[in-house]
């Protein structure tokens, strides 16, 4: 992500949106939006950007679906592990 706004332009939003880059693009037309808030082309680009990262999930939550699954793996064989040795008393 360039850090200069001075580069910042519609164009590279679009290509970072179309590269799944959708943070960096809503930095853009944000930074867009603050120099010139009268281009409702940018309104639009910008609010199709926030639906998407809305309906997102956090790279946070991705991590955490296959930690819950081996966790409750986990509490199942743990389970049984006691079942097993009250059995075998």
């Amino acid at each position: 992500m360039p850090t200069e706004p001075e580069f910042y332009t519609q164009t590279m939003a679009k290509v970072y949106a179309d590269q799944g880059h959708y943070e960096e693009a809503a930095e853009i037309y944000r930074h867009l939006l603050e120099k010139d808030p009268g281009q409702p082309e940018l309104k639009e680009a910008l609010a199709e950007i926030e639906m998407i990262l809305s309906q997102t999930p956090s790279p946070t939550a991705k991590k955490l679906v296959p930690l819950f699954r081996e966790w409750i793996d986990l509490a199942f064989k743990y389970r049984n592990l006691k079942k097993l040795k009250q059995i075998t008393k």
